[in-house]
This record gives C-alpha cells, sequence and structure tokens, in this order.
C-alpha cells in the first residue's frame, strides 16, 4: 500500500474494530473452556484426547494464542458437552456465542 493510503494511515492509527473483537472472541473461548474444564475436572489432556489433537496445541489455545474457526469451536462446544455429560458434577456447558 502507498504511504499515504488513507486507509493504511487510519488502521495504523485506530487499529481494526474487526480484529480486535476476533481476539476478544478467541480469549472468551479460551477463558469458558478453562472455566468448563476446571467445575468439571477433566485435564487440558482429556479434551486433547477427546479431540484428537496434541496437548500443547491445547495450551496455545487455553492461552489464547490461537485464532478459532467456526469449525474449531464447535468441536471444543462438542467435547466440552460430551465431558459435562460423562462427569458427577452438574453440566456447566453454555453455548458459546
Amino acid at each position: 500500500m502507498e504511504e499515504n493510503d488513507f486507509v493504511s494511515i487510519w488502521l495504523e492509527e485506530t487499529g481494526n474494530p474487526a480484529i480486535e473483537k476476533l481476539a476478544q472472541l478467541n480469549l472468551d473461548v479460551a477463558h469458558k473452556t478453562t472455566a468448563i474444564l476446571t467445575a468439571n475436572g477433566p485435564t487440558e489432556n482429556d479434551l486433547a484426547s477427546i479431540l484428537d489433537i496434541n496437548p500443547d496445541e491445547i495450551k496455545r489455545w487455553l492461552m489464547g494464542r490461537h485464532v478459532f474457526s467456526i469449525k474449531t469451536i464447535n468441536e471444543i462446544n462438542t467435547a466440552l458437552t460430551e465431558i459435562s455429560m460423562n462427569t458427577k458434577k452438574p453440566a456447566t456447558v453454555q453455548p458459546m456465542h
């Protein structure tokens, strides 16, 4: 882009609200996932096993260093629902918006 491009200058000065919102949504998913795991007892390794994903990837997810696709969010939601149904504690899974 040109140095004097108005849009480039504006984005540099103000940031991109869509990217900021996406980053916040990713952090929200990570925090909700951590809260559900903590409340229901399973570990990050249990979640990794259910999702058939490397546990290190789950750790990155839960630290907010991952951009979630809709597919991944749905897979996490399904796994957390399964975890909640298989624990003795009441289910605490809330839909992720």
